[in-house]
This record gives C-alpha cells, sequence and structure tokens, in this order.
C-alpha cells in the first residue's frame, strides 16, 4: 500500500509527464504570434499544482462532494475577507440565490413582499434570484464614469418597501463606499454585495466583500481565482450562517462540515435525539432534520482543494491586472475626443477584472471597434447584459429607455481583458492594436 508522501509524488511525476505546464495555464505564452494567436480576455491562471491537488482528492480524500478541502477554504477566504463565515457552493450565480434566499427564512428578516434597490446595467444572477425569491428589483440608472450605480438616484429611489440594496463592483473597481454604507445605515437598508468581479479589491484598506450584510464571490474561470466553476457566501451573523448552509444543504438543519462530520455525536453533541418534539416524540438523526426549504447546491470538496492553490496565487494575480490595466489606460487616455475608461477613486485599491472602454465619439461605432480587435484576435466582451430590460425574460419590469445611461452602455460600452499571464509582448500588441485603431480617427 503506498503512503500518502508516494502517493503525492505519483501524482506530481503523472501531471508532469502527461500535462507539462512550464507556465501559468490561461494563455500560451511560448507559441504567441501577433496577430494570429488569440489573446483571451479571461481564464484559469493554473499551475501544475491545481491538477496535482484535484487528482490527489479524488484518490485520497474522504468525499467527493462538499468535504474537509472545502471546510478549510472557506475558513482560507474567510481570513483573507476579514470575515467570521463563508460557504461555499456550486456557483457565483447560486451565491446570489443563497443571500437572497436567506432574507425570506423565518429564521433571519422573513421578507415576503419587499423591494431591492439594483442598477438596471448588471450580470443577470444579480437579479433573477430577486424575483425567485418573489422581491421587486427597483432599478436605477448607473454613472458614466465607473458604471457603477448613480448613489444620487440610490438615494432617491429609496421607499418605505425599500430593504436591501444589492450591486456589484464593475469590472472590480468600486463605488463610493463610505457614502454607500452611509445611505444604508441612514435609510436602515440591508447592504448586499455581488463581489464575483472583484475580489482582492479594497476600499480604505478593507476589502470588497466585507462590507455588506452578506457577500457573493464567484470561482467561474474567467474570475480572479477559480475552481472550475464554484461559488462562496460571506457574512458574520452567527443565524445567517446557519441559515444559508442550510438552504444550500437540502435545507437540513445539521451544520457538521469537514471532518466533524465523521463525529459519532455530531458537532452539536447530540446527534441522535428527539428533534421533532413536539410534532414527533422519536429519536431521529439530526442529518435528516429540515428547518428550511432547501437546495442542492453544494460544490465538490477537489474544488475546495483547487481553491486553497488558487487562494495562494491571489496576490499575484491581482499585481498582475492592475499592471496590464495601467498599461492600456495608458494608450487609451491619449483620446479623450474618442473614448473613456473607468479610473478608481484614490481610497479604492482595485484587482481589475477587465479593462472598459466607452465611446464618446459618433466617428465610428463600437462594433466597428470590437470587429478590429476582435479581427486582431484580441477578445472582447460586452459590458454584461447591458440594459437587462432590453431582455425578453426581463421586458416586463420596466421601459429601459427610462435609463439613458444604461442605454448609451448597449450602445457604446464593452470590455477587454487584464488576464495575468500575459507577457510583454502581448500588452505591446494589444497597445500597438488599440493605438493603431485610435490614431485613425
Amino acid at each position: 500500500m503506498l503512503t500518502d508522501a508516494e502517493i503525492r509524488k505519483s501524482v506530481q511525476e503523472l501531471v508532469a509527464g502527461s500535462l507539462p505546464i512550464s507556465s501559468m495555464r490561461g494563455l500560451d505564452n511560448e507559441k504567441f504570434v501577433p496577430g494570429e494567436t488569440q489573446i483571451q480576455y479571461s481564464g484559469p491562471t493554473w499551475t501544475n499544482e491545481e491538477i496535482e491537488a484535484a487528482i490527489y482528492t479524488i484518490l485520497r480524500g474522504k468525499w467527493l462532494s462538499s468535504g474537509e478541502n472545502v471546510a478549510k477554504f472557506e475558513h482560507a477566504i474567510s481570513k483573507e475577507l476579514g470575515r467570521k463565515y463563508s460557504i461555499m457552493c456550486n456557483s457565483g450565480s447560486s451565491a446570489n440565490l443563497l443571500m437572497l434566499a436567506a432574507l425570506k427564512s423565518t429564521h433571519t428578516y422573513g421578507f415576503k413582499d419587499i423591494e431591492i434597490i439594483t442598477p438596471v446595467v448588471c450580470f443577470p444572477t444579480t437579479v433573477a434570484p430577486m424575483l425567485q425569491c418573489g422581491f421587486t428589483p427597483r432599478f436605477i440608472d448607473i454613472e458614466p464614469g465607473t458604471l457603477n450605480l448613480d448613489l444620487d438616484l440610490f438615494e432617491k429611489a429609496i421607499t418605505d418597501k425599500t430593504k436591501a440594496v444589492m450591486f456589484s463592483h464593475v469590472l472590480g473597481n468600486p463605488p463610493d463606499m463610505d457614502r454607500v454604507v452611509k445611505i444604508c445605515n441612514e435609510r436602515n437598508l440591508l447592504l448586499l454585495e455581488d463581489n464575483c468581479d472583484a475580489l482582492g479589491s479594497t476600499w480604505r484598506g478593507k476589502p470588497l466583500g466585507s462590507f455588506g450584510l452578506m457577500s457573493s464571490h464567484s470561482f467561474y474561470p474567467s474570475h480572479h481565482i477559480t475552481t472550475g466553476e464554484g461559488g462562496l457566501v460571506s457574512m458574520d451573523d452567527d443565524v445567517l450562517a446557519r441559515v444559508v448552509r442550510s438552504i444550500a444543504w437540502w435545507g437540513r438543519d445539521c451544520y457538521c462540515i469537514g471532518s466533524a462530520n465523521l463525529l459519532l455525536a455530531g458537532t452539536c453533541g447530540k446527534r441522535f435525539d428527539k428533534w421533532l418534539a413536539p410534532n414527533y416524540e422519536g429519536i431521529l438523526d439530526h442529518k435528516y432534520i429540515y428547518e428550511e426549504i432547501g437546495y442542492n447546491l453544494k460544490p465538490l470538496d477537489l474544488q475546495g482543494a483547487i481553491g486553497l492553490v488558487q487562494l495562494k496565487k491571489l496576490d499575484f494575480i491581482k499585481s498582475a491586472r492592475k499592471r496590464i490595466y495601467a498599461a492600456f489606460q495608458e494608450v487609451c487616455t491619449k483620446y479623450p475626443s474618442l473614448i473613456r475608461t473607468s479610473t478608481a477613486d484614490e481610497r479604492a485599491d482595485v484587482s481589475w477584472f477587465g479593462f472598459p472602454i466607452t465611446l464618446t465619439t459618433k466617428k465610428f461605432a463600437r462594433a466597428d471597434f470590437v470587429n478590429y480587435l476582435e479581427g486582431k484576435k484580441i477578445q472582447t466582451r460586452n459590458y454584461f447584459s447591458g440594459n437587462i430590460l432590453f431582455h425578453r425574460p426581463y421586458a416586463h419590469l420596466g421601459n429601459p429607455h427610462d435609463y439613458p445611461q444604461a442605454c448609451k452602455v448597449m450602445e457604446d460600452t464593452f470590455f477587454i481583458g487584464v488576464h495575468p499571464m500575459m507577457t510583454d509582448t502581448m500588452i505591446d500588441y494589444v497597445q500597438q492594436t488599440l493605438d493603431g485603431f485610435l490614431k485613425k480617427w
């Protein structure tokens, strides 16, 4: 029987021999040919370590589904965010659903028919769970500079039915969080952060994702760190943590995680007891007692193992993204009459997810610019859904033309990537391509 050390060595040799990765995955640096090799807008930043961790977990882990590695990852990322609790799930979209479903629980707020203020420009899975939970999104427009929610409109939109505000930090760049927190405190609103694009960003040195009552995070391959798929909800409230985990785990009341799953008496010390008394007086296993109407949104344990490796690389990833963003900004600021990019507030330290470009001219259309870049093998992306009210499933929620800045985004805004593994040669090529198009006008 092989020892753990021997198995680890065998896995390392297998991965090194079968999948040699000389540098971090995501871009083929060694074979880059300008104009022929595609520059992805994003992608995983992996070495052999992530693959080794996944294989070893499958071979030697005690669980295939959520287990010790997930529990360790939850603890590690809670420490990174300065939070008491984090609950990992299968995606960032599910994390948003869990946050909002937790507000409905009779153990927390018991909300039913409430309004939640949110920007009309968004990723749809910020809005979809509001509808799925029976809440009403109250849309507001965005500000043109940062593309974040307009805080003047935020204040004006609050009604007696408004109980929360939920928004994402656009491409990692936060709005004025001092003002956001002040408004929420003065108007007794819950703050929910969609932090899926902003892991590593800070405001006055405090991590984004630590300001709200709860925050969601995504580990989709394009995000700062990835577990393939995966998400997470963070919070400081003990009851909310229990409720979120319950909803993610079928609705069950048991809160044993990691190695505690193997304890005979469970974390509570009374696993077998009269849990349903007085409705039922029999002795029951706590693992099969249900307190919430839940889902099965658990991740795999190998995802936790990958996340632990990825988290060690977050500082490198953040530094690289900032450096690449600055390089593209250097070119684009030469053309203020043609385009506008986003700049960060001096109180923010931004871990950029992408480099946004908004046209300020009618000399050419966004399609002209996008097609030029795509033709040069530089990937582009829309600013997500743009104005969500133009999309059929959401069209009944309002008139998209009531939001002029959101309409402008539909016409004039896109972004390119700041993939952390872009080499100097790639960065130079993107700079030259941007400059080559813009200087013609």
